[in-house]
């Protein structure tokens, strides 16, 4: 009989840390109560606008967090 390894990812650390899960919980529900503005100080209805206005704080305040795709 064969073995099988489970299939595992190479990078066991995370990638953002717990604090930058409470910044983007945070932006989430001021979206979700329509408090939150974006720059321009139009009202966000996107979600994925309102996490990455949250990763986005996170970077700022120095949390845990990727770099931002380059495109």
């Amino acid at each position: 009989m064969a073995t099988r390894k489970a299939a595992k990812k190479n990078s066991s650390t995370r990638k953002y840390s717990p604090a930058a899960g409470k910044s983007v919980e945070r932006e989430m529900k001021a979206m979700k109560q329509g408090k939150l503005r974006s720059s321009s100080g139009q009202k966000v209805t996107n979600p994925k606008q309102a996490i990455a206005i949250g990763l986005s704080e996170a970077r700022k305040a120095g949390k845990k967090v990727p770099a931002p795709k380059k495109s």
